[in-house]
């Protein structure tokens, strides 16, 4: 068996504490020497990753929710689908501002006065975490109209993008593409019917990788991109769970190969019940480049560190080098748990 390289630990975006400042302090305090960027946490209106834009949906011309009686998510989101009204092309959809920039920028200022200040190792980047285009059209778009609204609602979000490049030095900066509904995607057929996304594109796998590798093109060169690949997180369950890392392999070996530019890293989740081989096996395929960061989700606050090295010790035996993370973002787990997270990531990882 490989021993095992186990440097450095990545949160995916999401983190239970009330603010930006109080993040980037508890992240600092726990994991200051085994981050090399930080997220803000996706404090506020995003703590339940991108329902909120359904609010900014509503305040549009040409998009209306389909006329059914409204069923609310968390009791805050109304979780009808979107239509584009009749006699609309998507094209002329004006999309308001989306709330990333406006976050990123925000939270940065108060990042860069904290590094400044010393409570954030010098040299640590700031993570912002977009949403890719497909997930909010799988999410909240009727099928018939999905292929229409993705390229327009890509256009609106690559101009936040824009601004989030625009107003942060590219050296402090670090963008994540959280891609999630495209795993639905490709995992459809074993998927319950009335949960299952149906793909508006064909080749499924191909059009992930196209899609991928135009959004990493979007990120200026010398600003760090990375990506966390996501079975789905919703009230703490996947959507479907995996057989194993196969759909994981192909993404992450599709955009090594296609991309136009380096990637800084990639997060792959790791289900709790998964430290055999088997799982593992198909990354054995995947050759990633030294200059790429690979974070596997394994931790699991249900049996902590002991869960951890069985899977370390699993995944080692095809891929030796790689930090550790857990699955998906934990803002939306007790806040009581936050700590005990941040600290079992410092107890399964070694310093940078």
């Amino acid at each position: 068996m490989n021993t095992p390289t186990v440097q450095g630990a990545h949160l995916v975006g999401s983190v239970n504490l009330p603010d930006a400042e109080t993040v980037f302090r508890t992240v600092s305090t726990h994991l200051g020497d085994r981050m090399h960027r930080i997220p803000d946490g996706e404090v506020g209106e995003r703590f339940y990753w991108i329902q909120f834009q359904t609010k900014r949906f509503d305040t549009m011309s040409g998009l209306s929710r389909i006329p059914v009686e409204p069923f609310y998510i968390r009791g805050v989101f109304d979780g009808r689908p979107f239509v584009i009204d009749d006699g609309m092309s998507a094209d002329d959809l004006v999309f308001p501002t989306l709330g990333y920039a406006d976050a990123a920028l925000e939270s940065f200022a108060t990042f860069d006065r904290m590094r400044a200040a010393g409570e954030i190792a010098e040299g640590t980047r700031f993570q912002v975490s977009l949403p890719t285009p497909a997930a909010i059209t799988g999410a909240f778009v009727v099928a018939e109209h999905r292929a229409a609204f993705e390229p327009a609602y890509e256009r609106a979000l690559f101009a936040e993008l824009q601004r989030i490049v625009d107003g942060i030095p590219h050296d402090s900066l670090a963008i994540q593409w959280d891609t999630a509904v495209e795993f639905a995607l490709l995992e459809s057929a074993n998927i319950r019917s009335h949960h299952a996304i149906v793909p508006w594109f064909d080749d499924v796998l191909g059009g992930v990788v196209e899609r991928a590798v135009r959004q990493a093109a979007a990120v200026p060169a010398d600003v760090e991109v990375g990506y966390h690949l996501c079975y789905g997180d919703v009230e703490e369950a996947h959507f479907v769970q995996p057989t194993d890392a196969g759909h994981l392999a192909d993404v992450l070996g599709g955009v090594l190969g296609a991309a136009t530019r380096p990637i800084t890293w990639f997060h792959l989740p790791v289900p709790i019940e998964r430290d055999d081989a088997e799982f593992f096996a198909p990354l054995a395929a995947v050759t990633v480049p030294q200059h790429t960061e690979l974070y596997l989700g394994l931790l699991h606050h249900e049996d902590g560190v002991d869960g951890a090295e069985r899977r370390i010790a699993a995944a080692a035996a095809v891929q030796p080098r790689f930090g550790v993370a857990t699955e998906c973002g934990f803002g939306r787990g007790p806040s009581e748990r936050t700590v005990e997270l941040l600290d079992l990531h410092a107890a399964t990882a070694q310093a940078w």
